[in-house]
């Protein structure tokens, strides 16, 4: 059985796209939502809805400035 991530858990709106993303991927996106502050995760709020099926998590630069922190 495949190993799943439970971004449900995360109360955050999330786009069916990150289940096709590799395993690794997704672990570090769930990591970093769940790392956001209330500000950050109204700014991600705002993001996906104004942009809709354009939004890509992975490709943000909060995302990608956060993974190279890390």
């Amino acid at each position: 059985m495949a190993e799943q991530i439970d971004f449900t858990s995360l109360n955050m709106k999330i786009s069916d796209l990150l289940k096709t993303y590799p395993m690794e991927q997704q672990k570090n996106i769930f990591e970093y939502l769940s790392g956001m502050d209330d500000q950050q995760r109204k700014a991600y709020d705002i993001a996906y809805c104004h942009l809709g099926t354009s939004f890509n998590i992975a490709r943000s630069n909060g995302f990608k400035e956060w993974l190279s922190k890390r």
